[in-house]
């Protein structure tokens, strides 16, 4: 039996639908983000787990019991917010005992299980100081021990690193998965950046307009795209349009083009597709003379410097390509030098090529 059950979650306000069909089951311990663009209803989700919000339609279990109509408070969920939520006339410790005393827990053991949190969070030295004292990371890391204080059936973490800046944000969410992992909790974390859910999670659900886009482990969602939306918000594709002319061959034509993707199986000849293929598989060489054989060809027309590796913006005949090659290599492929740009056919992803929708209506603020 899974541990944590969303079943088929709607919810509306008014006229504005936030979620749909919203089916999600957690296995205990296991950790899982909730995925996407503001106002695409992962926040929203979160609070009807939470409780916050009543469901329009369905269900949230935990080890089978139907919480739908249990209140916040008797739930034993912890929850992580975004802006920290901390009593500012409290000091850290202070904060962290809060639950405790409110569940009338001895002072003794309120005492003990504070020192325990503190230190395993790392803020021994800081445990007297008040809110205002303690730098943004502080801050999260007292409300992340005061969440678990309670030793939650679940733990529930809103965009709880959005506020910080990039160094901070790293070290701290490395910080969450160990004490995830160490305590073996089974989580819920909402975010709207995709490198932080990948690196942290057992596995994501990526959300659009109250829709379950994907769900997979972190691999299969940025190497196997289910929709073209994911393959767009995960990571940075390049998208070319093309037509199938050999299904069982692997066969599109993009442009005039002949190119060998992969797996066309399903497709029709003479069928739209999507091909999908990321930066990092392009490989870029000097053509002087022109694409050649099942490779694009176009004009160096930018250099981003990302490390160890440059990415080199192509001009290909009017459209713009992404590749990654090493930094060290970069330089042999200046600003306005010729090149083609070939790939693995199985490193392509092909998807059928879908009409543009109207946009949809904008989400109330904090949903």
């Amino acid at each position: 039996m899974p541990y944590l059950e969303l079943q088929e979650l709607h919810k509306r306000f008014g006229d504005f639908t936030a979620i749909q069909e919203i089916d999600i089951s957690l296995e205990g311990g296991e950790f899982l983000s909730l995925l996407g663009p503001s106002g695409c209803g992962k926040t929203t989700a979160l609070r009807i787990v939470a409780g916050f919000e009543r469901p329009t339609h369905g269900r949230v279990l935990v080890e089978g019991k139907d919480l739908t109509a249990v209140p916040p408070n008797r739930r034993d969920m912890g929850m992580v917010f975004q802006a920290y939520s901390l009593f500012p006339n409290m000091s850290a410790e202070d904060n962290v005992e809060f639950g405790l005393r409110v569940r009338g827990q001895h002072a003794g053991d309120r005492k003990k299980r504070v020192a325990e949190l503190i230190e395993l969070v790392g803020l021994t030295e800081a445990a007297k100081r008040y809110p205002h004292q303690l730098s943004g990371g502080m801050q999260q890391r007292v409300a992340l021990a005061r969440a678990l204080a309670i030793e939650p059936r679940v733990l529930l973490l809103d965009e709880p690193l959005s506020a910080l800046d990039a160094l901070v944000r790293v070290q701290l969410r490395e910080e969450i998965r160990r004490l995830q992992t160490q305590l073996g909790i089974t989580t819920l974390y909402v975010t709207h950046d995709q490198e932080e859910a990948l690196s942290i999670s057992d596995r994501v659900a990526v959300l659009s307009k109250g829709r379950i886009e994907q769900i997979g482990v972190p691999a299969e969602i940025y190497n196997e795209p289910a929709t073209p939306f994911v393959a767009e918000f995960i990571g940075t594709m390049n998208r070319l349009e093309a037509t199938v002319t050999n299904p069982d061959g692997g066969e599109v034509d993009h442009k005039g083009t002949r190119l060998r993707v992969g797996d066309t199986r399903g497709k029709q000849s003479g069928e739209r597709v999507l091909v999908l293929v990321r930066p990092e598989t392009l490989a870029v060489e000097r053509a002087p003379d022109g694409a050649g054989e099942g490779a694009l060809g176009g004009e160096v027309v930018a250099h981003i410097f990302l490390g160890s590796t440059t990415r080199l913006k192509i001009d290909a005949a009017g459209e713009e390509l992404s590749a990654d090659v090493p930094s060290t290599t970069a330089g042999t492929l200046p600003v306005g030098t010729r090149v083609r740009a070939s790939f693995p056919a199985e490193s392509a992803r092909v998807l059928r090529l879908e009409q543009p929708q109207a946009s949809p209506a904008t989400e109330p603020a904090g949903h």
